[in-house]
């Protein structure tokens, strides 16, 4: 007011200068920027009373910083600490972006300071802020008093508290509680508190030192859960209780290796150790003395050390009245203080027995004896007894010492001793139980233990006896070959008396019965002879072999010893080919007609049996004229115009003539070693292809006279056209005579002869040399007219005059069509063989019918060897 009344007075100008003035003032002023207060829950603005997770990852953009200038100008943001403070966060000046950059840990750090500004490039505004850090379960429960080591007693009460188990989970919330479980709670004796962790005996359950010393315990503390990275997680750890038991004398005295057996001998003298009980206290942690006594049946005759328990004898054995002593003996247990307190009573079983000094001993005729032996032939039935062995075994003691078994051993279970258990004294039987093992060609001679061992008596007192067989050798092997069949081979061409095999057979039998003879047999020998003695296999002096004529022998070998065993081998004699036949035309010169686009063929045979011998390779090696125009097929031997050569225009301007006719000379060779070749003159014509006088079909045949197959394919082909269509004929006949309705009366039908016509058979595709028919088929002798009734009352069937037997029909009529119920029409047929001339029966001699007869003995014999051997 007082500005605007001193106004009143100033003058225009002046005014007019006072009021630029006021505005410069204004226009120079600058207001500081500032942030943006959007709250505690705000992901942005000044971070105010903002919180993070401790588990949120490093990296994660966490916060932008929002804020503005009054005069609108650009701000930049800046982010700063404490000095000697961590730096968890960065922030992009621009955006106001704040970035996690360290690991957040509750545990360590539960809040943040950070200053952060705020700056519009002349005025910046600074502001100091907290960040505060929330929990996430990432803390495992942290054992205090645990793993631990404790003293229980084994008296300790069912139900009665032992320890208290703490454990600390620096997380806060459910995941700061903690909860206690015992691992395999089932199998333990103990139980634990979930809540305060107190362990206790289970109810109904004791301790017992005497069964477990330790129990280990495995405690597991458990948080309450809560979120980690985004999902609920439990986190748990564990430790180790050991629980050792304390012994209590709460147990009886024990003894060590019931049931106790004493015995007193005929020598016992007063004073001797009978036996020695043992007893420990049940309380092994803390034992207390034992002392031992008899309670019963010692009769005065025995008595017992206190302290050591070992029983003795007071008087002489002759004095016992009893044979057998069951003694009552009690070991109790010593206080400290001397006092008796529990027991424990045991029996003690003392028998008298006979001393057993007298081991079994065998005998012979003269007396003890150790060695026995035998001779006898090998093989002897099963069963026999060894008479030739007198063989007695006797054991002078009484009772149950002279009880004993008898055993034989050696090889095999070729023999059995009778009896196997003897008492006192028994005549020793040996018997043949294996006849086929006791072999002479095996063992010469045998050799047993036999063997004579106590049963019921502590010493197990033994004798042995050596009992040897000497083994003669019989005739019981056939001789054997070394192979069931032998394969040989020889050329061919090889000279009389060649060898070809060696065969060998063995008869391990000793003396005359292994030596062994060697012959021949079947229908394969006659060109082979064997040397009796060797076992080698010639061929006949006169025998020539030759694999053209045959290649494959076999026959039978017969081995026999002198008392006529034998065996039998089969001998396999392959007669290799040579090269010993040149290849051969049928004629060394030929004559052929070629047409231009279609080869001709020459074909040599060679007569050796085998390959390569007998394979050819065809080569032209000389043509006249000179100019060769043709190729050969080394392997096929057909011979073609060069490729090039498509008409006779060509051929004629080679030539220069207009006569088409070359001869050729041809070689066959054959692959053998040495190589064997043959030549032949082959005269050629050539012509074009032209329409031949038999027309189409001629053409045809004659361009391809050196193909069979395609002029068979054709020739099938017209047949099978001929062969549907009459086919098609037959039917429509049969089904338009069925469907007929004319009902004619009964009548006897008269066949009548009727004049057959002679069939002829036309060559189509050669001209006949006469005009005569090439092939006729003769009239048969006509057969009386025969009367037919008409038994099936057949309608459609009228006056039938046939003659018989009709004309062979191109081909058999198709089965009629009929319904179920309907007459079949009933077709007569006749049918007919042609026998073949029967051959003259061959002259069979006497002596083939031997030979035949001993090779089919021999062959069974060996096919039942074969199966024995299988």
């Amino acid at each position: 007011m007082t500005l605007f009344f001193r106004m009143k007075h100033v003058r225009i100008p002046h005014l007019l200068l006072l009021f630029v003035f006021v505005h410069a003032c204004f226009a120079q002023a600058d207001f500081a920027p500032y942030f943006y207060d959007n709250g505690p829950y705000s992901y942005n603005g000044n971070l105010a009373l903002f919180s993070l997770s401790e588990d949120t990852a490093v990296g994660t953009q966490i916060y932008r910083l929002n804020g503005t200038d009054p005069e609108g100008q650009e701000v930049r943001y800046g982010l700063s600490f404490d000095p000697g403070s961590k730096e968890y966060f960065r922030v992009d000046p621009k955006s106001g972006n704040i970035t996690l950059v360290e690991k957040l840990d509750r545990e360590k750090q539960d809040s943040i300071d950070v200053l952060v500004s705020i700056t519009d490039g002349q005025s910046k505004v600074v502001e100091r802020v907290t960040i505060f850090v929330m929990d996430a379960n990432d803390e495992k429960p942290e054992f205090q008093n645990m793993p631990a080591i404790i003293d229980v007693l084994e008296t300790t009460e069912s139900g009665s508290s032992i320890y208290k188990v703490e454990a600390v989970d620096r997380d806060t919330g459910s995941g700061g509680s903690v909860t206690y479980y015992l691992q395999s709670a089932q199998s333990t004796l103990f139980a634990i508190d979930r809540h305060s962790g107190v362990l206790r005996v289970k109810s109904g359950e004791m301790l017992d030192y005497e069964k477990a010393k330790t129990h280990f315990v495995i405690v597991i503390a458990k948080d309450g859960g809560g979120s980690f990275n985004g999902k609920e997680q439990f986190m748990s750890s564990s430790a180790t209780l050991t629980i050792n038991v304390i012994d209590a004398q709460d147990t009886l005295p024990s003894f060590i290796g019931t049931p106790y057996f004493g015995y007193v001998y005929e020598i016992s003298v007063p004073g001797s150790e009978i036996f020695t009980v043992e007893a420990r206290d049940g309380d092994v942690g803390n034992p207390n003395p034992v002392r031992y006594s008899f309670d019963d049946g010692d009769d005065g005759v025995f008595s017992i050390n206190k302290t050591s328990g070992c029983i003795t004898l007071l008087t002489l054995p002759i004095y016992l009245k009893r044979e057998i002593f069951n003694i009552k003996v009690r070991a109790s247990e010593v206080s400290p203080e001397g006092r008796l307190m529990d027991y424990e009573v045991t029996t003690v079983v003392i028998r008298v027995v006979d001393l057993n000094n007298n081991p079994p001993t065998f005998y012979g005729e003269d007396g003890p004896q150790s060695t026995f032996e035998l001779t006898m032939y090998e093989h002897p039935p099963e069963g026999e007894i060894l008479r030739g062995l007198k063989i007695t075994v006797n054991d002078s003691d009484q009772g149950a010492n002279a009880k004993f078994n008898l055993r034989l051993i050696g090889p095999g279970r070729m023999l059995r001793v009778v009896p196997q258990t003897v008492l006192n004294e028994a005549q020793v039987t040996i018997l043949v139980e294996d006849s086929a093992a006791m072999d002479y060609e095996k063992y010469h001679f045998l050799t047993y233990k036999l063997l004579a061992v106590e049963i019921d008596t502590p010493e197990k007192f033994s004798a042995t006896a050596d009992i040897v067989i000497h083994l003669l050798d019989t005739n019981d092997n056939a001789p054997k070959f070394s192979s069931d069949y032998y394969i040989a081979r020889i050329p061919e061409n090889s000279p009389g008396g060649s060898n070809v095999v060696t065969v060998t057979a063995f008869d391990p039998d000793s003396g005359p019965w292994g030596e062994v003879k060697y012959s021949i047999y079947g229908s394969g020998a006659e060109l082979f002879l064997i040397k009796p003695d060797s076992g080698i296999i010639y061929t006949q002096p006169w025998a020539s072999l030759d694999a053209e004529v045959r290649s494959k022998y076999n026959f039978y070998v017969k081995a026999e010893d002198t008392e006529g065993k034998y065996n039998l081998a089969e001998v396999f004699v392959t007669v290799l080919d040579l090269n010993d036949h040149s290849p051969a035309f049928y004629d060394n010169f030929l004559e052929k007609t070629m047409v231009i686009g279609a080869p001709v063929k020459i074909e040599a045979v060679d007569d050796d049996a085998e390959v390569p011998n007998n394979v050819i390779e065809y080569a032209i090696m000389k043509a006249e004229p000179e100019n060769n125009i043709f190729d050969i097929n080394a392997d096929t031997g057909e011979i073609m115009l060069k490729s090039y050569i498509k008409s006779m225009a060509i051929i004629q301007n080679i030539t220069k003539k207009r006569d088409c006719t070359w001869s050729l000379v041809v070689q066959a060779r054959d692959r053998g070693h040495p190589s064997l070749t043959t030549t032949a003159v082959v005269k050629i014509d050539i012509t074009e292809a032209t329409q031949l006088k038999g027309g189409p079909l001629g053409s045809f045949l004659m361009q391809n006279r050196n193909k069979p197959l395609q002029i068979l394919g054709m020739l099938a082909g017209i047949i099978s056209l001929m062969i549907i269509v009459t086919v098609l004929i037959s039917t429509a006949t049969f089904m338009r005579n069925k469907k007929s309705n004319r009902i004619l009366p009964n009548r006897r039908v008269k066949r009548r002869p009727k004049t057959q016509h002679t069939w002829l058979f036309k060559n189509p595709l050669k001209r006949p040399e006469r005009n005569e028919q090439k092939f006729k088929v003769k009239e048969e002798e006509r057969e009386p007219e025969v009367i037919v009734e008409n038994v099936n009352h057949n309608n459609n069937a009228g006056r039938i005059l046939r003659q018989w037997p009709p004309p062979p029909p191109p081909c058999a009529p198709p089965p009629a069509f009929c319904l179920p119920v309907e007459r079949q029409w009933v077709i007569p047929t006749v049918s007919a063989t042609v026998a073949p001339k029967p051959l003259k029966k061959a002259v069979v001699t006497r002596q083939d019918s031997v030979s035949k007869a001993l090779v089919s003995e021999l062959k069974m014999r060996l096919e039942q060897k074969r199966k024995s051997d299988h």
